[in-house]
């Protein structure tokens, strides 16, 4: 099976649907920005009944931008997971009076905590184990208390290249799930080969983590837009692999699509039933509008939206 799946654009013939797939895409959730979300004119028209959707906090984004964003859409009926990256946090009393507006403003139950992608924090934190040490999220009655993972380690966290500092954060985030009401997850970064990715998640699990994992896949974009965002979120085997696939002028104008992965991972699932993979979380690099169009392709009647 192919690493990475190019193809020319889709003329309108129907798709048969994988029902391997269909299953694996159920319950999915996608990862949306306030400026990006401003694009969509309503997300029912793009994805299922009760999508969770992720908002992601880029530094210098006004808190108020988040807010309004996860307001709209959970009045559209998506249930939000704003993120809530610790290196832009300034202190306890910011966490405070973000979780306060969520809930306030937008009923908000469930984050996805992060370090961060900023070199230097503004404040007091720097990981995301701190933010859950406040006792904060858990005060104010969250449901859902997601936590980042890295399918290829993270030269942030370990900048040896070793995955040291991300099994011991990943222990203490699963001892952590065991005393916490919410339920927890790991929502990790994109990679586009599924074997590594498989190997990964049993190997969590033989290490002793047993938290779901939704695996990020990387919706259709065009082959540079990969290249872009992996440089920028620091994927390096997959990064590898892409560039390779740069070196072949026939293949840079096409869209790349996440069809063979997608499908190798639910191959996998459907033959193992007890993978710890349990959903996918899409990263829209190529458009949200794209993307839901991909897996409303794609997955059947696990990807019909609202509005069909």
């Amino acid at each position: 099976m192919a690493l990475l799946n190019f193809k020319k654009r889709d003329t309108g013939a129907a798709q048969t649907v994988n029902p391997q797939v269909e299953a694996f895409l159920q319950d999915y959730s996608i990862e949306v920005m306030p400026r990006t979300a401003e694009k969509v004119e309503n997300f029912r028209d793009l994805l299922p009944a009760g999508t969770r959707v992720y908002i992601a906090h880029i530094e210098g984004t006004p808190i108020e931008d988040m807010v309004a964003t996860a307001k709209r859409l959970n009045a559209e009926g998506f249930p939000v997971m704003p993120h809530f990256p610790a290196r832009i946090i300034k202190d306890e009393a910011t966490l405070a009076d973000w979780i306060a507006r969520y809930q306030g403003e937008a009923d908000v139950k469930q984050a996805l905590m992060l370090a961060g992608g900023v070199a230097k924090p503004h404040g007091d934190f720097h990981s995301s184990m701190q933010l859950l040490e406040t006792g904060l999220f858990d005060k104010a009655g969250f449901t859902s208390l997601h936590v980042a993972g890295h399918p290829e380690g993270n030269k942030d966290i370990d900048p040896d290249g070793s995955t040291k500092n991300v099994s011991e954060a990943l222990q203490w985030k699963q001892k952590f799930s065991e005393r916490t009401d919410a339920k927890m997850a790991l929502a990790t970064q994109f990679a586009f080969e599924a074997k590594p990715i498989i190997e990964w998640a049993n190997g969590l699990k033989a290490a002793g983590i047993d938290l779901p994992i939704h695996i990020g896949i990387a919706g259709p974009a065009k082959l540079q837009t990969l290249i872009k965002f992996a440089i920028a979120c620091g994927v390096g085997p997959s990064l590898k692999v892409l560039q390779k696939r740069a070196m072949d002028v026939s293949k840079l104008l096409l869209p790349y699509e996440p069809t063979d992965v997608v499908a190798e991972l639910a191959a996998y699932k459907a033959e193992n039933p007890d993978f710890n993979i349990t959903n996918v979380h899409f990263f829209p690099l190529g458009g949200i509008k794209t993307n839901a169009t991909w897996a409303i392709n794609n997955g059947g009647a696990s990807a019909k939206p609202v509005n069909s």
